[in-house]
């Protein structure tokens, strides 16, 4: 097998061969422009969610993990909207068949009862409400996806930085605290009176790719930032990002094959950064079709 590009060389597995909370690509160079740099810091300042758009390819999802590395606050958080999502998927899911199961088993045994927290697994958003030293990096992405309510149902938790799991705020005195487990893992946090609230708000990504509008509660809670199309200075800036000033020369014409071909939305920078790769690489990108593969429009019929 050929060396993968280096966008898509990803971490080391947990030693036990799980995988990793933090798996994912390696951390590659994230360019922005002094305007979309200044929306940004203000996002950070007012803990406001920031509401990315843009075309496809612009960067808008990647704009998470190059927060969470430049501040070093750990692995992203991350919650993929579809038409199926609901705000409780986000916010944790309780087992309550397995708990069910496996309180019958002890009868013939001990008959100790499990503990619930071990059926409640915290869902993205969840695990970043969970208060903690420092505040973590969410990504909602695509939320434009999602039920045309659910911008609505999350105002409240955005406001409040906090919700309830009613399962644990039903349990008697005497069970104060549980551990339940984060999002991913098998690490667990403590959860009092069923309550989970931040101590400081996460820092919230949220990206859409402009299929509809939001309510203006919800837009009113955000800040905006729409990531433009990268003229041809800054694509030549990524792609010496990624593969190196020297790679510029030799993949001249292809950065302007992509500007002749590019309309808006119809090609990613992702796509550039392949054909530069492969021509770097060795590969005869002239072979019939292969440059029209590689640089292929996103919309329309294929």
């Amino acid at each position: 097998m050929p060396p993968a590009p280096p966008w898509r060389v990803f971490k080391d597995a947990a030693p036990d061969g799980a995988t990793a909370a933090d798996d994912g690509p390696e951390h590659r160079p994230y360019l922005i422009g002094p305007a979309e740099r200044d929306v940004v810091n203000a996002a950070l300042h007012l803990r406001r969610p920031l509401l990315v758009t843009g075309h496809p390819g612009t960067g808008k999802s990647s704009l998470a993990d190059a927060l969470a590395h430049e501040l070093s606050l750990g692995p992203v958080l991350r919650w993929s909207v579809n038409s199926r999502s609901r705000l409780a998927d986000a916010l944790y899911r309780y087992d309550a068949v397995g708990r069910l199961r496996e309180a019958n088993l002890p009868r013939h045994q001990d008959g100790s009862d499990p503990g619930i927290g071990r059926f409640i697994r915290l869902g993205a958003l969840g695990t970043a409400l969970v208060p903690g030293d420092h505040p973590r990096v969410l990504l909602v992405d695509e939320l434009d996806k999602g039920d045309v309510d659910l911008p609505n149902d999350l105002l409240t938790v955005f406001e409040e930085g906090r919700f309830e799991i009613p399962e644990l705020a039903r349990l008697p005195e005497g069970e104060d605290v549980v551990r339940v487990y984060a999002a991913r893992g098998s690490d667990t946090v403590p959860v009092r009176r069923g309550v989970v609230r931040c101590r400081e708000f996460p820092v919230v990504v949220i990206t859409s790719n402009g299929e509809r509008e939001f309510p203006p509660a919800f837009l009113r809670r955000c800040l905006r930032l729409d990531l433009p199309d990268p003229d041809e200075r800054r694509l030549r800036a990524i792609v010496a990002a990624h593969l190196g000033e020297e790679a510029l020369p030799r993949v001249d014409d292809l950065v302007r094959t992509f500007l002749a071909r590019r309309a808006p939305g119809e090609l990613a920078t992702d796509q550039l950064l392949n054909a530069a790769f492969l021509r770097l690489g060795g590969v005869d990108l002239d072979a019939e079709g292969l440059l029209d593969a590689v640089l292929h429009r996103l919309g329309g019929a294929l």
